[in-house]
């Protein structure tokens, strides 16, 4: 759950109870607020009135958290499933029931009344496990006479409320039997679950971009739902944790360095194996098992920043970033929308187009090369709009098997198809629902899922593979392709119908060669990376007029790439011709008929351009003493041609 200053895990209620209270005190003081409620023990059970077409409209809302307990959770607990008197209840923060699992016989009891839909509040249903928990914030169990009503006393239950990561309880989970469970494994296994809900909730808001440390007083503990866990941004500031860090550490966790907790820095933890155990101690008292999961696909984490001082002489000096103010309200791997041109009309004119249709609900269709900043572009749009706290989803659908892009994209029920899931998928469609969902390569994707995907798109609504049930959908959509799509529509590759569903907003994306703006931009990404690897370089007047004249067949994509082998093989020094990798002279030798001579620095040998490229490669080897690599740069070819010449003239 995300930390802040003040609040407690348990302080989320009006009702909240102290830890010290007692099973009969906190018994006592529900009965005592049925009683002001206006109930007897006679009373009959108000479940509330919603309407059957109310209820997959609820279940919807809370999708995320039906779908963790139901397939990250309880497949861990298949003992309690097998208990055929035994009830898993899911309900949400009003005591609406959203599922429940198990209990063929207890659930042959047609008034026992825990259904999808009805609502367990103590004010409708008197003092019972899921309405006291709510109330009280706290694990209960209930027993069979200890319910108000007497109608309920055929059954006993244990709760036990669900936090998320703002520590607000967004649920509550609930065993319930009409036979005797034992008190304390029931609300022991109750609580666990809870807390394996809650974990989970943390790993998937969190485990993509943040390193996740879990720790425990013994190894064995580091792979159970007990285990404290904290998650930690990329300075080793502590951003989140579970309920069980808080009580092990019994500190307030908030916004807390790692060093002063395990008195280790997080440069240290940072560059540990992932996942091998280490023990440190806590507050320089007692020592615990420790464990450092990294992220799982850390992005470019670049934060922004205003312009330094220039490393290249006759670079033009830039503005000062005009989105700075606002680089704190987005993740560090989203480029600041403004920062997306340097001076390219084009661009900006796309820019400023992308940006007053995000809010409205008409799609965007982007065309453009392989790596032309597609998904830059369409990541900032997302997280500089209204949706960006809700999901971003983006599906290359030219990487998904074609006999797979149906069920990866709609989702299916268990046992639809043979080789899935036994827990079923939710789907990458309903995955995006209230953000955005991004479609990059959408020519490749199959005639049959266009039908299906025209259908999502008028409708609305998703139904999963080998299921008759409809479910809402709420997406802003974003595609993008590298086709002509008129041209495919011509040739019967891409359904029309679906082509006029998608394209909104037609954006053309100019490659980098064409950019009017390409020397800040590459000045701008290099400054980035720079920043990500925390060792500023200069780069030489000679690098940056290479880059320039390059003509980027890979576009973004490859520019990033060839600044990172650079800036790596620079080894601290000032980026020089030599750190530049080999293809990247070879995509200049394919442009071109003959060599590509660059400024070259003091002392290296001259290229004479009057000369045919056998010639000025034999005098460049000679003069630099035979040595391939220098000469194949110096010569704008590839070490291969300095190879095929030399041969030919010892030939």
């Amino acid at each position: 759950m995300t930390l802040d200053n003040n609040n407690n895990p348990a302080e989320n209620t009006e009702n909240s109870v102290t830890e010290t209270e007692t099973h009969q005190e906190i018994i006592e003081k529900s009965w005592y607020r049925c009683e002001s409620y206006g109930l007897s023990h006679g009373t009959q059970p108000d479940f509330g009135d919603i309407r059957e077409g109310e209820v997959s409209a609820l279940v919807d809302r809370h999708q995320n958290l039906v779908h963790t307990t139901e397939n990250e959770v309880l497949p861990y607990y298949e003992n309690i499933l097998s208990n055929s008197s035994c009830l898993i209840v899911l309900a949400d923060n009003t005591g609406h029931v959203l599922n429940t699992w198990g209990a063929s016989r207890f659930r042959g009891r047609g008034h026992h009344g825990l259904v999808p839909g009805h609502q367990w509040q103590e004010m409708g249903v008197g003092t019972n496990a899921i309405g006291t928990a709510l109330a009280t914030g706290q694990p209960v169990q209930v027993s069979r006479d200890e319910h108000f009503l007497r109608a309920n006393r055929y059954m006993v239950g244990a709760a036990s409320p669900i936090y998320d990561t703002q520590k607000e309880m967004i649920g509550v989970l609930d065993i319930s039997s009409d036979a005797y469970l034992p008190q304390d494994h029931t609300l022991g296994m109750v609580k666990l679950m809870s807390l394996s809900v809650e974990n989970q909730l943390i790993y998937a808001a969190f485990q993509q971009d943040h390193y996740v440390l879990t720790f425990s007083t013994n190894i064995s503990g580091l792979d159970s739902h007990w285990a404290g866990m904290l998650v930690l941004d990329d300075r080793g500031i502590v951003v989140s944790a579970n309920r069980r860090a808080w009580v092990l550490l019994a500190h307030d966790l908030a916004l807390m360095n790692i060093e002063n907790i395990f008195g280790c820095s997080f440069r240290e933890l940072s560059q540990q194996p992932p996942n091998v155990p280490l023990t440190l101690r806590v507050f320089e008292r007692y020592r615990m098992w420790v464990r450092v999961q990294p992220p799982l696909a850390p992005p470019l984490k670049i934060p922004d920043f205003r312009v330094q001082e220039q490393t290249v002489a006759a670079q033009p000096t830039m503005q000062p970033d005009r989105s700075s103010a606002r680089a704190a309200d987005i993740p560090p791997d989203v480029v600041p929308f403004d920062r997306l041109e340097h001076g390219d009309k084009q661009v900006r004119l796309i820019l400023t187009q992308a940006r007053k249709i995000i809010e409205k609900d008409i799609p965007i269709l982007i065309r453009g090369e392989t790596g032309a900043g597609k998904e830059i572009l369409v990541r900032s749009l997302h997280y500089h709009s209204s949706r960006k706290r809700s999901t971003l989803v983006a599906v290359n659908c030219a990487s998904i098997p074609t006999e797979l892009v149906e069920s990866e994209l709609f989702g299916y029920e268990k046992g639809a198809f043979t080789g899935a899931s036994a827990k079923g998928s939710i789907g990458l469609i309903r995955r995006a629902h209230g953000g955005t969902l991004f479609l990059d390569e959408i020519g490749e994707m199959p005639l049959h899922v266009q039908a299906r995907l025209l259908r999502v798109l008028q409708e609305r609504v998703v139904v999963p593979l080998g299921s008759s049930e409809t479910f809402p959908v709420d997406i802003r959509l974003v595609s993008a392709t590298n086709r002509d799509l008129k041209a495919e529509v011509d040739q019967g590759q891409f359904r029309e119908d679906l082509y006029y569903r998608i394209s909104g907003l037609n954006i053309e994306l100019p490659a980098l060669r064409n950019r009017a703006d390409k020397g800040r931009l590459i000045h701008y990404v290099y400054e980035r990376l720079q920043a990500e690897s925390g060792e500023p370089l200069p780069m030489s007047q000679t690098v940056h007029d290479l880059l320039l004249r390059h003509p980027w067949p890979g576009n973004m994509r490859q520019l990033v790439n060839v600044l990172k082998i650079a800036h790596a093989m620079a080894d601290g020094q000032q980026l020089q011709p030599d750190d530049l990798p080999a293809d990247f002279y070879d995509d200049m030798t394919r442009r071109s008929a003959g060599p590509v001579s660059a400024a070259t620095p003091t002392a290296a040998p001259a290229v004479d351009t009057t000369d045919d490229l056998a010639t000025t490669i034999l005098n460049l080897y000679t003069q630099t003493g035979g040595n391939v690599s220098r000469t194949a740069r110096l010569a704008g070819v590839s070490r291969n041609t300095v190879y095929k010449y030399v041969r030919r003239q010892r030939d």
